[in-house]
């Protein structure tokens, strides 16, 4: 190739580059929520490998875990979300609700970007039993921010759930520190559409899947309800490109929920 070729070869290429990264540009983005019942599925095996093959085969950018153990005895001592960040190739991180067997019990995210620390917001209910919490991370995506957190509500009381929606809300829409922020937040609600909880969150954040009757996500074997939500806000910064309950009963208890946005 010539000289001059050669230049207006890498002007062209410098160009497509800068062009593709415009702050302009939506920015593509899929999340995967999955509550995975401490890696055991419904054959009664914890198994982190054919779990970590699941997210993978998703390629998702950014996970949401529910249910994750941190080197308790019923799991073998292993730090599940250490493990899973290590067989995915993603960063990982843990957020603490509970010390349970040994160890310590909570959720945990994964991504593809570089990602902070998890800050814990505790939620009411019954801290007693189990601390239900949302832990939230900063995202850095292409030169962007986005706060992406997970959540865990109440199972069995829907009045801590209708207390919890509107301590998220009180955190995470009305809060000096995220009001102003793009967010997402995803996780096991344990709560149906149409349910005073997902009313209250609706009035602040959209539902990625609002209006879907066929997203039925729990029990994993034969799915009758819908658990497991995405939710973002502000409205206008983010659009739904798909909204999938991936077709799996073994794995876990749940079945897991890959959304696809686009970040504007």
């Amino acid at each position: 190739m010539c000289r001059i070729c050669f230049l207006i070869a890498s002007i062209l290429l410098s160009w497509t580059v800068s062009k593709s990264v415009s702050a302009d540009d939506p920015i593509s983005l899929r999340v995967l929520c999955y509550n995975i019942h401490h890696g055991e599925g419904t054959d009664g095996k914890v198994d982190l490998e054919r779990l970590a093959g699941l997210i993978k085969a998703a390629k998702p950018d950014l996970v949401a875990l529910q249910e994750v153990d941190n080197k308790t005895g019923r799991t073998g001592g292993v730090d599940q979300t250490a493990e899973l960040a290590r067989l995915t190739g993603l960063t990982g991180r843990f957020a603490y609700q509970i010390d349970y067997d040994g160890g310590r019990y909570g959720q945990a995210i994964l991504s593809r970007h570089p990602i902070s620390d998890v800050t814990i917001h505790l939620l009411p209910g019954m801290p007693d039993r189990e601390q239900r919490i949302a832990g939230s991370a900063e995202v850095e995506i292409q030169g962007r921010k986005l706060v992406f957190a997970t959540t865990h509500l109440h199972h069995a009381n829907e009045s801590i759930r209708v207390l919890q929606a509107e301590k998220l809300n009180e955190y995470f829409v009305h809060s000096e520190s995220f009001r102003d922020r793009s967010m997402v937040i995803t996780g096991d609600f344990n709560a149906v559409p149409n349910s005073e909880p997902i009313r209250i969150l609706e009035q602040h954040w959209t539902s990625a899947t609002k209006g879907n009757s066929d997203f039925l996500t729990f029990p994993a074997v034969k799915p009758e309800r819908q658990l497991d939500y995405l939710f973002f806000r502000p409205a206008d910064q983010f659009s739904v490109t798909s909204a999938n309950v991936i077709d799996e009963s073994v794995v876990s208890d749940h079945r897991p929920v890959l959304i696809e946005l686009k970040m504007k």
